[in-house]
């Protein structure tokens, strides 16, 4: 199970983070629009997208046992998230301030590194299970 540990904080820690951000991103866009340069919408929606995302990862988290390919579908997804924020700032769709480019990134980075936590939380767990 202590192996296991390090796997479950590192999914609490994504769901904390996550949903802390969705928050920010829904309730403050209106506020956050003109110091980001990022769209009021896009923010929204993103924020949104982040609700379920919470649910699911708090639920797998939250199990006696965790759920090994439950784990990988949110790896995956921490990794489309990164991969659309690059693609966010280099497509053009949008002309964020220089802290917009600073929030999308430092985000980006965080969720790459709760998605490595997450690796070798699931690799350690793996390795005990087996």
């Amino acid at each position: 199970m202590s192996r296991c540990t390090f796997l479950r904080y590192a999914l609490i820690a994504d769901a904390v983070a996550s949903g802390a951000t969705g928050l920010m991103m829904i309730a403050g866009a209106d506020l956050l629009t003109g110091l980001l340069g990022l769209p009021v919408a896009l923010m929204r929606e993103s924020g949104l997208l982040l609700v379920p995302y919470v649910a699911l990862v708090a639920f797998v988290a939250t199990r006696e046992a965790i759920a090994f390919a439950a784990v990988k579908v949110i790896i995956a997804l921490n990794v489309l998230w990164v991969l659309g924020s690059v693609g966010l700032l280099v497509g053009g769709f949008v002309t964020p301030t220089l802290l917009g480019y600073a929030f999308v990134i430092v985000q980006a980075v965080a969720v790459g590194v709760l998605a490595e936590l997450q690796i070798i939380g699931l690799r350690r767990a793996e390795t005990v299970a087996a």
